[in-house]
């Protein structure tokens, strides 16, 4: 039977910083640690969510009868997935950035291997500005007066767009899973 060792699972690239934790090693293991855990955990609710709307929300309200009907069930869920989603995003980049920060990783973001890290802040500022700026200010206006006028074609598109967002997520998703476990695209070999 193999031990898994912490010290062992960290890159080896990484700047001696990351590896010494300064006077306390120690303590800094156990919060990198505990930020990478509640890093994949606010992933996995947050993009969960995403499928969860995408697979299941928006095709049960595609079959409900009336317009009506699909709008105030849509409103009524997704609000809900709206203020979980906020709380995923804020905690999944605090989480990233501290990462990031300890690790002092900051010189992969010049690195074309490290493309996941990219997809990553991509898929982060996308879904923080739709959340914080763009639903609030603009889209729930546009939604509720489009879906009042033109159901179909609205409804229509939200799906593309959520269908959109979450293949996206989930190639971002597979492939920080296998970049951070030494799997990088793009290297010299």
């Amino acid at each position: 039977m193999v031990a898994y060792r912490f010290d062992r699972a960290l890159p080896s690239d990484l700047p001696e910083r990351a590896l010494t934790g300064g006077r306390d090693r120690g303590r800094s293991l156990e919060l990198a640690v505990l930020a990478r855990v509640l890093h994949v955990l606010a992933v996995v609710v947050w993009i969960g969510g995403v499928a969860l709307v995408t697979t299941v929300l928006l095709p049960a309200t595609a079959r409900m009868k009336s317009p009506e009907e699909q709008l105030e069930f849509f409103e009524r869920v997704e609000s809900g997935f709206a203020r979980q989603a906020r709380v995923t995003t804020l905690v999944a980049g605090a989480s990233g950035f501290y990462l990031v920060d300890a690790l002092d990783a900051w010189s992969r973001l010049a690195l074309v291997q490290y493309w996941w890290m990219h997809a990553m802040i991509l898929v982060w500022v996308v879904f923080t500005l739709m959340l914080f700026v763009l639903e609030p200010l603009v889209l729930r206006r546009w939604f509720v007066e489009g879906a009042r006028r033109d159901p179909q074609r609205v409804f229509a598109l939200v799906r593309r767009l959520h269908w959109v967002l979450l293949a996206v997520s989930l190639a971002t998703v597979a492939g920080a899973v296998a970049g951070s476990h030494g799997y990088l695209l793009f290297q010299d070999r």
